[in-house]
């Protein structure tokens, strides 16, 4: 049934699933979604309406926005030769950065999606962002102009290394021990559309990070994703577990329709047998990296359900049942750490290669 947006914002507040993952085609309406679910959020709470941020704040935490509002270059450096990405004053950036410490952790994650060579720089009071380019030879670029999808990929960056903090807080039962009550009320958290300028390899990682970081989540905060990327939908998909799956639709008289999806963005699309490509193209190239070993992880899990093993740690080669789970479960559940590096170790690349080998050749695969 055609419908409004509103409409919708109220039925996606009423469901209980943890997360709700939505598809829809670029220019359907998914950021106005967005905005009119906050919207709603807001309009639940009557007790402050002249302080909006706080309402959003206590209430919803959503992606698009903490991109409009919180980061411009610097007009006036730029001007003069120097590129500086501001940062607008908030409480959000001023936790994560000044009181939290997260700055180092925010750049591993903004050169997982992007390069290992492009660097981040934070000035002292947190204000604004340089970039640097490392050469050979110990040489460095200083004062680049990064892409506006770089851009972008160091803003979602910092907004998931604010939701991983924000997860970790709520998931301390007794408030009193946490280190901030600013989240104690908050609902939900919207992601609209984080894929940004990703090749394949980095927006599955991106898909495994977010679905990694929603199963770790122990409160009742919940989850809105939507998205127009078919693969990114796909690898959410069948990652999450608790969640309702739809397609956005728009039609010509400006209604919409909220259609519930059964399966992935390709019916036809045979998940095991990607994931298993992936992870031989990965051995064959030498490119394996910490996600990898997630993958691996969900194909012995499907194997293993095929199959009808009670567990997927069945299927591991039995000398080495103990060592091997050990480090899939280290790997496929990383969380904030400054020791995490996105490189693997040449012993853990060679698990990779060993653990795939191993299922093919004893699982049948085709």
């Amino acid at each position: 049934m055609n419908t409004t947006l509103r409409n919708i914002a109220e039925k996606l507040d009423k469901n209980d699933k943890k997360t709700q993952l939505i598809y829809a085609f670029n220019g359907t309406g998914k950021t106005r979604l967005s905005q009119t679910f906050k919207n709603l959020i807001i309009s639940q709470r009557k007790d402050d309406k002249e302080n909006n941020a706080a309402l959003t704040r206590h209430n919803i935490l959503y992606y698009n926005a903490f991109t409009e509002d919180l980061f411009a270059w610097n007009n006036d450096k730029h001007q003069e030769g120097e590129h500086q990405l501001i940062i607008q004053p908030n409480s959000f950036t001023d936790w994560i950065l000044k009181d939290q410490g997260q700055d180092q952790n925010i750049v591993r994650y903004f050169q997982s999606y992007t390069h290992q060579r492009l660097q981040p720089h934070f000035n002292e009071d947190f204000s604004a962002i340089t970039f640097s380019l490392a050469g050979d030879n110990d040489q460095r670029i200083d004062n680049i102009k990064i892409s506006k999808g770089e851009e972008n990929n160091l803003i979602w960056s910092i907004f998931f290394t604010l939701i991983n903090l924000v997860i970790a807080e709520r998931n301390i039962t007794d408030k009193s021990e946490r280190s901030t009550n600013e989240f104690d009320h908050l609902r939900y958290i919207f992601i609209d559309d984080p894929v940004s300028s990703l090749d394949e390899n980095h927006l599955i990682q991106l898909a495994v990070d977010i679905a990694q970081l929603i199963t770790s989540c122990e409160s009742d905060i919940k989850f809105i994703i939507t998205t127009h990327n078919p693969l990114f939908y796909n690898v959410l998909y069948n990652e999450l577990t608790s969640k309702d799956s739809y397609i956005l639709r728009r039609f010509e008289d400006g209604k919409f329709a909220l259609e519930e999806k059964k399966g992935d963005s390709n019916r036809s699309f045979s998940y095991h047998l990607y994931l298993k490509q992936l992870l031989q193209e990965a051995v064959k190239e030498n490119k394996i990296e910490k996600y990898h070993f997630a993958l691996l992880r969900n194909l012995y899990e499907k194997t293993a359900s095929f199959l009808g093993y009670p567990q997927w740690s069945d299927l591991l080669p039995g000398d080495k049942k103990l060592y091997l789970t050990r480090i899939i479960n280290f790997t496929s559940h990383s969380t904030l750490s400054n020791e995490m590096v996105s490189e693997p170790s040449e012993p853990e690349k060679q698990t990779v290669a060993f653990l795939l080998n191993h299922l093919l050749e004893n699982y049948h695969f085709k």
